[in-house]
């Protein structure tokens, strides 16, 4: 695991030195490093990725585009979302 400094650590090593490098912060336990240390090696960084929400459509909004893809069936589904704004 890479850790704090210029040498490989355990993860309950991490973890004793991180408490006595920062006794004022929450104390971290083994699984949040576990966690860090995958996020790391899957991304190649720790900072915080926000998460891809799917846009919320009312009932009506679904209605007029179905109603407007049946009048024009050709029409771009680009076209349809760009109309409804």
């Amino acid at each position: 695991m890479i850790g704090y400094g210029d040498r490989a650590r355990t993860q309950c090593e991490v973890v004793r030195l991180f408490r006595g490098t920062h006794p004022d912060l929450p104390p971290l336990n083994q699984s949040t490093i576990s966690k860090i240390e995958a996020q790391y090696r899957e991304m190649g960084h720790v900072r915080k990725v926000p998460s891809k929400r799917q846009a919320v459509v009312d009932d009506d909004t679904k209605l007029n585009s179905l109603l407007a893809l049946e009048e024009n069936p050709v029409t771009p589904a680009r076209q349809l979302a760009l109309d409804k704004l």
